[in-house]
């Protein structure tokens, strides 16, 4: 607390031996302790969602400073509606995000109020470096991480959830391509670039950089699954996954898709994304496989 009071309280960046006399208690005296104390510390922070800058003393980055910008600190007034607290109320609420981060920012904002906030439809795991993610969209910031074993350079579009993952999707530098890139199989936290290192276009939509693809991944044979989604859903899947993926249309604005999976996790979660609007009809193995799944979520939560 200490030390984000000092970083808050600075006009400029401060070195660590600045602010090793600034902060109480004081940092050892012994240079190799002093740095080693102040990086767990400053971890700790950035691990909270404090925004340490670091900035160089002398613009040739022969000695590093920091501090915390207040912009970067301090949520906005930002002068919510009641009938907007009571949607951020109904999307927190019925989708979770591990570690419950969005019911306690919600609290904060004076939203958090009525039944059901323990009833979520959903729960959604949270992946290392998807807020740094995040916010390297909002900033326009190219980020840099390792995928794979490779380095890669990529202008952050937006992030994605699709089929019970998480991708980051945009502008691959090293590829000069669209590439998606799944989050939890980055190798670390990303790191961010400048604000406003690139500009996205106008048009662009992140969701259409992984509209099909995760259903196909793996190294099996692909099974045609043939699904029943009933007419309230019938319209998002379509537009999903294309008119061509309808065999039937039924009277009651019911439709019938097919749609190739060798990924069977990801076909459940696709599924289940549905709630009760959707069935699968076909092939028997595949249905058996979702009832068989099913029973064992309802098994463990008795």
């Amino acid at each position: 607390m200490n030390l984000t009071a000092t970083l808050l309280d600075t006009r400029r960046p401060l070195t660590l031996d600045e602010l090793s006399e600034r902060v109480e208690p004081r940092y050892p005296e012994e240079k190799n302790s002093r740095r080693r104390q102040f990086e767990r510390d400053k971890e700790t922070l950035r691990e909270l969602g404090v925004p340490i800058r670091v900035e160089s003393v002398d613009g040739f980055g022969s000695e590093q400073a920091y501090r915390i910008h207040p912009d970067d600190y301090y949520l906005p007034e930002l002068s919510l509606t009641e009938g907007e607290l009571a949607a951020l109320h109904v999307a927190v609420t019925a989708v979770r995000l591990e570690g419950d981060a969005g019911r306690e920012g919600l609290a904060k904002l004076g939203g958090l109020t009525g039944e059901g906030a323990d009833t979520p439809v959903a729960e959604l795991d949270v992946s290392p470096g998807l807020a740094v993610l995040f916010d390297a969209v909002s900033r326009h910031a190219t980020v840099t991480f390792s995928y794979r074993g490779t380095v890669r350079h990529l202008d952050p579009y937006g992030v994605v959830l699709r089929f019970g993952h998480w991708y980051v999707v945009g502008h691959d530098r090293d590829r000069d391509a669209p590439r998606a890139f799944r989050v939890d199989r980055l190798d670390g936290e990303p790191a961010l670039g400048p604000d406003g290192g690139f500009e996205p276009p106008d048009d662009v939509d992140p969701a259409d950089f992984v509209r099909a693809d995760p259903l196909t991944y793996g190294e099996d044979q692909p099974v045609d699954a043939h699904v029943l989604v009933d007419a309230p859903r019938a319209g998002w899947v379509v537009d999903q996954l294309g008119d061509e993926a309808v065999v039937e249309r039924r009277r009651d604005g019911a439709v019938v898709v097919t749609l190739p999976v060798v990924n069977r996790a990801a076909f459940r979660s696709w599924v289940i994304d549905l709630l009760d609007h959707a069935e699968v009809l076909s092939p028997p193995e595949l249905r058996a496989d979702m009832v068989a799944w099913l029973d064992a979520v309802a098994g463990d939560r008795e």
